[in-house]
């Protein structure tokens, strides 16, 4: 075996190694506590206080970089942190389109887009850790794409200050591409969005060809 392969295994090996079966874990009380908040958020944002909102909103969103740190620095990387924490993640993301679109302040093919696309990510993961243990890392791309989102979803929350639409279109579903006033929230979860469905596929991609190299394994004959 070539020198830099059997440096890149046993750089896997000892990453695997430090990852830890405990529950109660810093990181993983920081990521309860932003589930917590995710109903806080949706209950402020529906009695219209649109700034407390705003703040629950954006501590939800820093706490999952927080965690992250956290878990790094002191050697407390977990299981359950690896599973809960983009599953909070999502969660977070559905409430937010959800609350958003519920004041009209989103149309619904973009919570449709935001909630297929993580519930499909989710339930896919799931499925692969438990039918073939293997799990697909998160990519700098994929967090990227929670950022824009949630970057966006905070300046729809504020609804301050608007700017005109492009006027490309009349289409009351295009907000930004019309005439009317809008959050300049919106450019970023577009953004988002098209980032977050080129992630996806590489996801695709990345699952297929583990899983065809984990079925030839296990297909191989012993010798």
């Amino acid at each position: 075996m070539p020198a830099s392969q059997e440096h890149t295994r046993s750089a896997q090996k000892a990453a695997e190694e430090q990852v830890s079966d405990k529950v109660f874990t810093i990181p993983n009380l920081i990521s309860f506590l932003r589930l917590c908040l995710a109903p806080v958020f949706f209950v402020l944002l529906l009695k219209g206080l649109d700034l407390p909102a705003t703040l629950v909103f954006a501590l939800a969103a820093c706490t999952d970089w927080i965690d992250g740190q956290v878990a790094r620095r002191t050697n407390s990387v977990s299981r359950l942190g690896q599973l809960i924490d983009p599953a909070i993640d999502r969660i977070l993301m559905a409430v937010g389109v959800i609350g958003l679109a519920l004041i009209d302040r989103l149309p619904l093919w973009v919570v449709f887009v935001v909630v297929a696309r993580d519930l499909f990510l989710l339930l896919g993961g799931l499925y692969l850790l438990s039918r073939y243990r293997i799990r697909i890392p998160v990519i700098y791309l994929g967090k990227a794409t929670t950022v824009l989102l949630l970057f966006g979803f905070v300046g729809l929350l504020l609804n301050w200050p608007l700017i005109p639409g492009l006027g490309a279109c009349s289409i009351a579903w295009l907000p930004g591409f019309n005439a009317n006033m809008v959050s300049w929230g919106i450019w970023f979860i577009y953004i988002g969005l098209v980032l977050g469905v080129a992630v996806a596929i590489y996801y695709i991609y990345t699952a297929v060809r583990k899983t065809h190299k984990s079925t030839e394994t296990m297909d191989r004959p012993l010798t």
